[in-house]
Order: C-alpha cells, then sequence, then structure tokens
C-alpha cells in the first residue's frame, strides 16, 4: 500500500483506475475503513476515473508524524484531504465522504472550493459540527457514544474493547442489515491503529466543546464556524434507518449551498449507505458526477 506523506501524516491509500483519468477520493468514516468504498471504488475505476481511498488519521496504516498532531477535529480531517491531494500531485478532484469523510468534505469544499469539481455526502449534514446547535431528544440519544466518550469510563471503553464497541455501534446504526461477522473484520482491521483511541476520542470531545482544537487550524476553525455557504456541486445521501445521525440532520439544508444540491433519502436503510446499498450509492454518484463534474480548472474563491 502506498502512503502519501503531509506536513502532519503519512496517509496510507490504495488507489485503482486508468492514470490519466479524472481523479476521486474517497474517504471513509468512523468507525469503518478503506474497505467500506470497494463496490464504488471498483465501479468508478471501471467508469475511467483515478480513484484514491485513503485511511483517515488514526485508522489502518496511516501514521501521524508528530504525537503533538494527534487530533481527531474536523477541521484537521477537511484539511488532511487537501493535503492528501497536494501529496499525490491531484489538483482538482471530486470527493464522496461518509460520517467523518462527510464531514471532512464540506470542510476541504467550505476551504478551497475551487479544487472540488463535485461533491457526494453520505450521513451527514453540512452546518451540524457546531458545539452549541439544538438537538432534539431523539437525536441527543442517538449521540450517546459521543458524550460517552467525554469521560474517562468511555476512553477506556474504547481502548480496551475497540473491536466489540464498534461493533455494537454497526448493528445500532443499522438496525435492518444483516452483515456478516467477515465484514466486520475486514473493517475493524482498520482500528488498530496506535492513534484510533486518542484521536476518535478527541474528535467529538473537541467538537462538543470539552478539549479546545489543534492550533495549527485556529484559521480554518474561525472560518468554518462562521457556515459559509458552499459553492460545490452536493448531492447527500441518508438512510431513512440511520441511528447515528437522524434524517433531520440532513433535512432543510438547502440554504447552504449556492450551486447544485439535492438530497436523497434511501429508504430501509441505515448509517452504511454504501454498504449497504451498494448499486444505488453506485447508481446515484454515477449520475451526479455525470451532471454535475467539471474537471476544468476553476476560479479560485478562496484562499486556504
Amino acid at each position: 500500500m502506498p502512503f502519501a506523506v503531509t506536513p502532519v501524516l503519512e496517509i496510507a491509500y490504495e488507489l485503482r483506475g486508468p492514470r490519466d483519468g479524472p481523479p476521486v477520493i474517497l474517504v471513509h468514516g468512523f468507525p469503518d475503513s478503506v474497505r467500506t468504498w470497494d463496490h464504488l471504488a471498483e465501479a468508478l475505476a471501471a467508469d475511467g476515473m483515478r480513484v484514491f481511498v485513503p485511511s483517515v488519521r488514526g485508522f489502518g496504516e496511516t501514521k501521524v508524524r508528530d504525537a503533538w498532531h494527534c487530533t481527531g477535529e474536523t477541521a484537521a480531517l477537511g484539511r488532511d484531504i487537501l493535503e492528501f491531494a497536494d501529496a499525490v500531485g491531484v489538483e482538482r478532484f471530486a470527493l464522496v465522504g461518509h460520517d467523518w469523510g462527510a464531514r471532512a468534505a464540506y470542510v476541504a469544499a467550505a476551504l478551497e472550493p475551487h479544487r472540488i469539481a463535485s461533491m457526494v455526502a453520505i450521513a451527514v449534514g453540512y452546518g451540524t459540527n457546531v458545539a452549541d446547535q439544538r438537538l432534539s431528544p431523539e437525536q441527543l440519544r442517538a449521540y450517546w457514544y459521543q458524550w460517552y466518550f467525554s469521560t474517562e469510563r468511555g476512553v477506556e471503553a474504547l481502548e480496551n474493547d475497540r473491536i466489540a464497541f464498534c461493533e455494537s455501534l454497526w448493528r445500532l446504526w443499522s438496525p435492518s442489515w444483516d452483515f456478516t461477522s467477515e465484514e466486520y473484520e475486514r473493517a475493524a482491521i482498520a482500528f488498530d491503529n496506535p492513534d484510533f483511541t486518542k484521536i476518535v476520542t478527541h474528535s467529538y470531545r473537541q467538537r462538543w466543546g470539552f478539549e479546545p482544537g489543534h492550533t495549527r487550524y485556529a484559521l480554518d476553525r474561525s472560518y468554518l464556524d462562521g457556515l459559509p455557504p458552499l459553492d460545490v456541486a452536493t448531492l447527500v445521501l441518508h438512510g431513512d434507518e440511520d441511528g447515528a445521525t437522524l434524517p433531520e440532520m440532513t433535512a432543510d439544508r438547502d440554504a447552504f449551498f449556492r450551486g447544485p444540491y439535492r438530497r436523497e433519502i434511501i429508504a430501509g436503510c441505515g448509517h452504511f449507505v454504501q454498504r449497504e446499498r451498494p448499486l444505488e450509492t453506485i447508481g446515484s454518484v454515477r449520475e451526479w458526477f455525470a451532471r454535475h463534474a467539471s474537471f476544468a480548472a476553476a476560479p479560485r474563491l478562496r484562499g486556504a
């Protein structure tokens, strides 16, 4: 597996498709791995796209080059996408993100929209990463694990029994999905990263204001806190049985998008849309990119 060296990470990634194909980056979430994209990556590569599938910081073989940078904040995840693209020599690219990957995709689109040809976000709505946001009682209950990780007991539970803990999240978040033990185990290998617990728990602690963010991302955070509207063409996919981020979390987001925007709700589907409904996901992504992905140089709308 190749590595892309950025200012703070050595990012392990997989690569498919022709060398001269239009580039697309697929970004997984928590708790998952690059395996979540196997079906979509194969389909997009068959379409002639150059498909990059990186392991997110704290997962798989991706390494933090300095322990000082073991932050899981969303600003860092978004900046990681842009720095990964720099490291592999890609200027403009399409982007698909699930869960943390969707949050990171929104960040990248806000910071450097001229670089994103088109975007698909799965299971997360834009503007829902704000610490003081209002949440329904149902969503507060669904986020129990995030509050748990803000306690020392929660940190210990994840560190000492991460495989069983994360499998329970899969079952809670996708109640109708009968995944196999083999499929889960292939993903769970990625949780055996030495920085997994530190980065995961910091991500949620920082999101809700229990820990500070890293000084390296202070300017990005300041800009992102204003929830800037996005100019990137965006498709949102969300399962109506999602037990982590409820469908209400992607509703009524249209005002944040100045470019083409569409939201699709997948009936009978939970949190892991790309795993549970691979053919529907492939069809929606293909159709969206065919209509809205332009890889020609775009005007620089915001300098990072």
